[in-house]
């Protein structure tokens, strides 16, 4: 009997609709004997493999490697969807057991002399093998993995990066669950009346809905959850309970005993700063971006840097503009974080005479979603098809078949929206499975992708229709670009499927999708009135569009100021005191008082619980693509054109890490891109050229 013979079926077994696992089967506490078992059964596949008498071969070595384990890939699989959307003490302390058991089993195969012997032997041999470009990419994908994770170190080394691996790893898990900790531990209830002045209707709804669900009945709460914290600074008149508001939101991971982060950031960046020298780089930046379109730390800063420049340029505008404002209203104060939300949206109302209240009424989430749908088959000839009835992960999960336009099933979508206390915060795609071609054990060739989209959008009061911000919208287009590169993938090995990328290119095809969003045809069709559904007005359309680089250097500035901390972060040694370097960092910038980083440091789960270390700098790479990549569209004069849309499909879309990201681009493109376009569509602009990029 093999290991997974024992654990609970379900978990292994997918066989619910279209190949869905019965998620209602598997509970919490079958995943520990799971794990056990599956990780017995993927080390005896890698132990076949690595004392497989026969001379090695590219089939006999990496693509038995590609196959092992498919019992940890299904239980992986569904215990981190769980542990992230939807989570629990049992599932939490499991987590901080497997990962550091994980990352043994990792290390341990990373050490296994007689396998890297194998696939040393094949890439030195490459060149006689006979092998097309991906395989060859896959074969490089194996030795590289093995070599940064020690495999040409002498014994005393592997041991020691192995340890250092396995500690990072119970860090980053105690991290993330320390931010989750705080930000469903805080909320602040509000009543009727005077503390709710200036709070629009669908906001007091989802703060309704907050209450109730935390057994205020009757009451208002403020919770941390992007999509409620950020409307409630933006709309609230009341100030002292937005300083309220905005300190707790800053201070998660920061806030003293247990859930505190700022020891574990020291300790982190100590251990990925001795893996660097370990494995013979300068620093972990190096090391990260050693397999990146960027290549360099300076590469990464250069471009940093030079938006920062103009970013808190205009940064500076805003906040006199601001400034201006508090002193209309008679106040006496300076521009505090917690004020720039609120008298923002003020002067865009002005400026524009349209205000976020007005807008969202024409923001339904069922609209948007169909909006992101209707995208997808303009540009790929994809069909959604919601599937009712078929149980999830959760109650509130929906389930869509994916259909090409000749009717063919490639992918199966689950859309998880809404914001609850057992979710982690932000947004994120992932896949439960990846599209490949190999042949399998049970005689099937293949494996469809099954890809889920998590967001955090404020839950509406029962029988009300979900309303989004702008921002919110962009995000779920955004989300369901990364959904479209897993399940548009069309490669043989499962390495190289789609998001399987290198850091700093995988926001492309995410990023690249949310311009869709507010293409005219687009916002005239799916943007219409919650009550009378009239599509947004002409004239207020035109405001939208024109408003669209409002707050540039707000917007900017949050986000590179975070990415030059994590470069600064990532750049050096161990640090006895991150927060004294972030401060350093911040005030050489010269940060405005009256704007914080995006993400502080004690829960920039970015770079401390995922994978985004000396790597945030990423979203702003890829908005360099993108920008171009979408010009690429506007001038043809067709946002659809069809013949860009194949180019963008068969480049980039389907190609996963297949092929160099380099090569992908100029294939669709023809050439590099300059940030001129990113700079162009922020409204801010810059002369520098990217370094590298062509003319």
């Amino acid at each position: 009997m093999t290991s997974t013979q024992a654990m609970n079926p379900a978990i292994t077994e997918w066989n619910g609709p279209d190949g869905l696992p019965r998620f209602e089967a598997v509970r919490d506490e079958d995943f520990a004997a799971a794990f056990d078992a599956a990780l017995v059964d993927h080390e005896r596949d890698i132990d076949a493999i690595a004392d497989n008498p026969q001379p090695p071969s590219f089939d006999n070595t990496i693509i038995a490697l590609e196959l092992a384990g498919e019992a940890l890939s299904r239980v992986s699989a569904l215990f981190w969807n769980r542990a992230g959307a939807h989570t629990n003490e049992i599932i939490q302390a499991l987590e901080r057991d497997i990962s550091p058991k994980m990352s043994r089993h990792y290390s341990k195969i990373s050490m296994n002399a007689a396998l890297f012997a194998r696939i040393d032997a094949l890439w030195q041999d490459r060149k006689t093998l006979g092998l097309d470009l991906e395989a060859t990419r896959v074969l490089e994908r194996h030795w590289k993995g093995f070599v940064k994770s020690g495999a040409k170190l002498p014994k005393a080394e592997q041991e020691r990066l192995a340890a250092i691996n396995e500690k990072m790893a119970s860090l980053g898990t105690k991290f993330g669950q320390n931010v989750l900790a705080d930000e469903t531990s805080w909320s602040l209830a509000l009543s009727d009346g005077a503390e709710l002045e200036g709070i629009p209707d669908f906001l007091k709804d989802a703060m309704a809905t907050a209450a109730r669900e935390r057994g205020e009945d009757g009451k208002y709460a403020v919770t941390l959850s992007r999509s409620i914290i950020e409307p409630f600074l933006t709309f609230s008149k009341r100030r002292d309970l937005r300083e309220q508001a905005f300190k707790a939101w800053i201070a998660r991971g920061a806030n003293d005993g247990e859930t505190d982060n700022r020891g574990i950031i020291r300790d982190i960046l100590a251990l990925r700063s001795e893996t660097a020298n370990l494995l013979g780089y300068g620093n972990f930046a190096e090391l990260k971006l050693d397999n990146t379109m960027a290549k360099t730390p300076a590469a990464v800063n250069g471009l940093l840097y030079a938006v920062w420049e103009k970013a808190v340029k205009r940064a500076r505008e805003e906040e006199a503009d601001i400034a201006r404002m508090i002193a209309e209203d008679g106040r006496n104060h300076d521009v505090m974080p917690w004020d720039w939300r609120f008298y923002a949206e003020r002067i865009r109302a002005r400026k524009f005479d349209f205000s976020e209240a007005e807008l969202k009424p024409y923001l339904q989430l069922e609209k948007i979603i169909e909006a992101c749908f209707d995208v997808a088959n303009r540009l790929f000839g994809l069909r959604a098809v919601e599937k009712k009835g078929v149980t999830a992960y959760h109650p509130d999960v929906r389930v869509f078949e994916i259909r090409d336009a000749d009717d063919r099933l490639i992918a199966l979508f689950l859309g998880d929206y809404f914001a609850r206390s057992s979710k982690r915060s932000g947004a994120w795609m992932s896949a439960f499975q990846s599209q490949h071609k190999l042949p399998l054990e049970n005689g099937e060739t293949g494996e469809l992708p099954i890809i889920y989209n998590v967001c955090n959008f404020a839950k509406p009061a029962q029988g009300k229709p979900a309303l989004l911000s702008l921002d919110d919208a962009r995000t779920l287009f955004h989300e369901f670009g990364h959904a479209l590169h897993g399940m548009l993938s069309d490669v043989t090995y499962p390495t190289v499927s789609g998001t399987a990328v290198s850091r700093d290119f995988v926001e492309l095809p995410s990023q690249l999708y949310e311009h869709w969003l507010t293409v005219p045809a687009i916002l005239r069709q799916y943007a219409v009135h919650v009550e009378t559904g009239e599509p947004m007005p002409q004239a207020l359309l035109d405001k939208v569009l024109a408003a669209r680089t409002f707050n540039a250097g707000f917007n900017t500035v949050e986000f590179t100021s975070s990415a030059i901390v994590d470069m600064a972060f990532h750049t050096s040694g161990a640090i006895d005191d991150p927060m004294a370097v972030q401060a350093e960092v911040l005030n050489k910038l010269g940060m405005p008082k009256s704007l914080v980083m995006r993400h502080a440091s004690p829960h920039f789960q970015h770079i401390f619980a995922g994978g985004y270390s000396a790597g945030y700098y990423s979203y702003m790479w890829s908005e360099v693509l993108d920008s171009d990549a979408f010009a690429a569209f506007e001038e043809t004069g067709n946002a659809f054109n069809p013949e860009m849309a194949r180019k963008l499909k068969e480049n980039i879309y389907s190609v996963g890490g297949s092929i160099d990201p380099e090569d992908a681009y100029r294939a669709f493109r023809g050439k590099l891109p300059s940030p001129d376009a990113m700079l162009a569509k922020k409204g801010l602009a810059i002369t520098e050229p990217l370094k590298g990029a062509d003319a």
